[in-house]
């Protein structure tokens, strides 16, 4: 059975204060499945109030002590998984398989970050005078306003809990309204594991007007956000008006470059399995494939029938390997910039269409020879289509690679390593993976580069940017 969602405020979970709540529906039938809590200005001004109650104390918890509480965060969530699970492909829609893995990954980001906030080493510095020591020491920045967003509604969030908490800081997390009981159970796991009330919030509402009342709000040292570019452009704004350290993950368009010379059965399987994951509801999902001249027809042929094989349906039916589409407004942003793609001289080879009258179901789908006037080409689709044009030339690949804006994700497959160095190279992009899918680990850099953010989401990146750093200088006399 689908829970109804509440508030968490200093430690306790609670309704609206003027009893408000919002309509979760199941992608899969189209249904009201339950609400959640929709938060007020008194809500956020509590959550405020205890959010700066409790950085006083978690900022001077040592490090293995906050370790040790994480560790039993982690612990929880593991034991977890297949009680949430369900309710994640309830309210999200991916597979059952595809919930299990984004809950079991979330643990060990928590347990990675668990230990790094033990190693957030500072350095002493040669001083000029022999009875001065001066050291560089890392503090925890304050109070954090984190947002995040319904396409990985637990492993986006933990991200940036685990990191924010493990480097001594306290949290206020506005979670995703379409999917947030998933989100809740998982923020269960860390109160149960005696976290300091208040150390976590967690609230739902108006993105806008939520965002529009914390970012600013002088208790707020740390703005966290993952969606879309245009947003994150404005929060960015908004923030640096209040001189506020901001992480932002925004959108993408990864190219893949698939050379002639690459194994053509790993280049197909891999990609055909990362473009339609999570219905292509991914910001590192490849989505314009550029394949070498000599390699396209066969690439083609072998990424078509991989798309028409893949299993859609309801994510809780055990054949499933694609779910539905998040909403409504995705079905239609496919169906728009599909049919403009043809349009303009583009070729549909597979899938195109919705599937059925009931739930939000979308054929996997092939598009070729698509010229860079379409919008496809230029805004992210977020959904279960891929984009295979041919290239010439290294150079021509590279420069429709970083023709675009964004810069998140790149992928490659070759097996020269001088194309493999050149590539590494020449794409502009944050995250570039090289005959594999090696990104989103919990101890490598999670970023983007041009309109795709900045700042990390993963590594030893990710904890320094919820530090300061604070140089002292001590003469003893």
């Amino acid at each position: 059975m689908y829970p109804n969602t509440s508030l968490l405020i200093g430690g306790k979970w609670t309704d609206a204060a003027n009893g408000a709540t919002l309509p979760v529906m199941n992608p899969a039938t189209e249904l009201e499945i339950g609400r959640v809590a929709h938060a007020s200005k008194e809500d956020l001004d509590q959550a405020l109030e205890h959010v700066a109650s409790a950085f006083a104390v978690w900022r001077k918890t040592t490090a293995r002590e906050r370790a040790r509480l994480l560790h039993a965060a982690a612990d929880n969530l593991r034991a977890r998984v297949e009680a949430i699970a369900p309710i994640l492909t309830m309210e999200q829609g991916k597979p059952l398989a595809e919930a299990r893995s984004e809950l079991t990954n979330a643990s060990d980001v928590i347990r990675w970050f668990a230990e790094e906030g033990i190693r957030a080493y500072g350095r002493l510095i040669p001083p000029r005078n022999p009875d001065t020591y001066q050291m560089v020491v890392k503090e925890p920045v304050g109070p954090v306003a984190a947002f995040t967003p319904w396409n990985y509604p637990v492993a986006q969030a933990i991200r940036k809990m685990s990191a924010a908490l493990a480097a001594g800081c306290t949290v206020i997390l506005k979670a995703a309204e379409e999917a947030p009981a998933s989100c809740a159970a998982m923020v269960k796991a860390f109160t149960d594991a005696g976290f300091p009330d208040g150390a976590i919030n967690l609230v739902y509402g108006n993105p806008g007007e939520i965002s529009e009342y914390l970012i600013p709000h002088p208790t707020i040292r740390k703005v966290s956000f993952t969606g879309s570019t245009p947003v994150g452009k404005q929060l960015t704004a908004l923030a640096g008006q209040h001189m506020k350290r901001v992480t932002m993950e925004l959108g993408g368009h990864a190219p893949a470059i698939v050379c002639a010379d690459a194994d053509p059965e790993s280049s197909v399987s891999m990609l055909a399995a990362h473009k339609f994951h999570n219905a292509g509801q991914v910001c590192i999902a490849p989505t314009r494939l550029l394949v070498e001249e000599p390699a396209f027809d066969g690439f083609v042929e072998g990424f078509v029938t991989a798309a028409k094989s893949v299993e859609v349906g309801d994510g809780l039916l055990p054949q499933t390997q694609m779910g539905p589409l998040a909403n409504a407004r995705r079905i239609d942003a496919m169906e728009r910039l599909i049919g403009d793609a043809v349009d303009k001289g583009g070729k549909l080879l597979t899938g195109g269409r919705r599937i059925g009258n009931k739930g939000n179901f979308f054929e996997p789908t092939v598009l070729t020879d698509v010229p860079p006037s379409a919008a496809i080409m230029n805004e992210e689709p977020f959904g279960p289509v891929a984009v295979i044009n041919r290239f010439r030339g290294l150079d021509e690949a590279v420069a429709e690679a970083n023709r675009l804006s964004f810069g998140l994700a790149a992928y490659a497959f070759t097996r020269s390593q001088r194309t493999a160095a050149l590539l590494a190279a020449e794409v502009e992009t944050g995250m570039i993976s090289i005959n594999e899918y090696g990104l989103a680990y919990p101890e490598v850099p999670f970023n983007g580069v041009k309109d795709s953010g900045y700042g990390s989401e993963g590594g030893t990146e990710a904890l320094e940017t919820y530090q300061n750093i604070k140089f002292v200088s001590q003469t003893h006399r």
